[in-house]
């Protein structure tokens, strides 16, 4: 993935210990009319953290000025991805008539306080519609390196050759998120969460599910747009992307860690339906593709 010598967003916060913040970050605010009617909807990100409430958002502190190579370059590189994530959510808000309002992204190490509340990285990344941020625990990162099978000895190759290893899949976690903040800020998961609260359980997971695999869709669409106008992909990219999509399937999780699959709790998605509303996205590079809620098969 090139990734190299493009802006990097200004809405990235790292608060990492002995991280570089990068860029100011400016609040922008509004929200904008839905881009797209769906017919039925999924359920609030917000709610897979486990908290409802709403917290006062208290101001982010200033990470040291001192960085090791590794947090400036993965502060570069997430800050890249993020603007190019900007660009391309841009144009097409743009094509709509609208203006589209950034998400910020905070990196951050083992704990945070978000204003859905604290979180650690066991969570892994979320998005959280009460401030409309992306959090993102880079320890993800490198756990999801090694469940790709990128040792550390391989992972010092990988870094000389195309500087960051599995870094496209990286970039897909991060377009996922954004994704997110795309179905928060059209309106859709707050009607989301108005179904859920009609729904049962599996009713709900289900609705879930389908709101997940749109957000796939939607980093497909993005990879897209944004190889279309920075022809920033290369051989193997998708590859990493879909394998990353594979392992973070329920059924792939569940079987892994229990060795049973109970799909009636499934959240995300299978491996199979992750890759395919993935790519569908990345094929079509139209958001219109990714009305999870109206199909019937997955």
């Amino acid at each position: 993935m090139r990734w190299k010598g493009r802006r990097v967003s200004s809405n990235l916060e790292d608060r990492r210990g002995g991280g570089l913040k990068v860029g100011g970050g400016l609040s922008i605010g509004g929200i904008i009319i839905a881009l797209i009617l769906w017919k039925v909807f999924g359920i609030d990100p917000s709610t897979t953290l486990g908290v409802t409430q709403q917290m006062s958002q208290s101001a982010s502190p200033s990470a040291p000025e001192q960085a090791t190579p590794e947090q400036k370059e993965m502060s570069a590189f997430v800050g890249t991805v993020l603007a190019d994530t900007e660009d391309t959510w841009s144009e097409i808000f743009q094509a709509a008539g609208q203006q589209y309002p950034p998400t910020k992204l905070v990196l951050f190490s083992g704990q945070v306080r978000s204003a859905c509340g604290s979180a650690s990285a066991a969570m892994g990344p979320f998005y959280c519609p009460a401030d409309q941020k992306v959090y993102i625990d880079t320890s993800f990162f490198r756990d999801m390196r090694a469940q790709m099978g990128i040792s550390g000895e391989q992972n010092q190759t990988e870094l000389s050759r195309k500087d960051l290893a599995g870094d496209f899949a990286q970039a897909y976690v991060i377009a996922h998120e954004v994704g997110h903040h795309i179905q928060t800020i059209t309106g859709i998961s707050q009607q989301v969460q108005q179904a859920k609260s009609r729904a049962s359980q599996v009713e709900a997971n289900q609705l879930s599910v389908r709101q997940e695999l749109q957000a796939d869709c939607f980093a497909g669409v993005w990879a897209n747009r944004t190889h279309q106008r920075t022809q920033f992909l290369e051989e193997g990219d998708i590859a990493e992307a879909m394998d990353a999509a594979h392992k973070i399937g329920d059924d792939y999780l569940q079987r892994r860690a229990t060795g049973q699959v109970v799909p009636d709790s499934f959240t995300h998605g299978t491996s199979q339906q992750r890759q395919r509303w993935f790519e569908r996205g990345f094929k079509s590079g139209d958001i219109n593709q990714c009305d999870t809620f109206s199909v019937s098969q997955l």
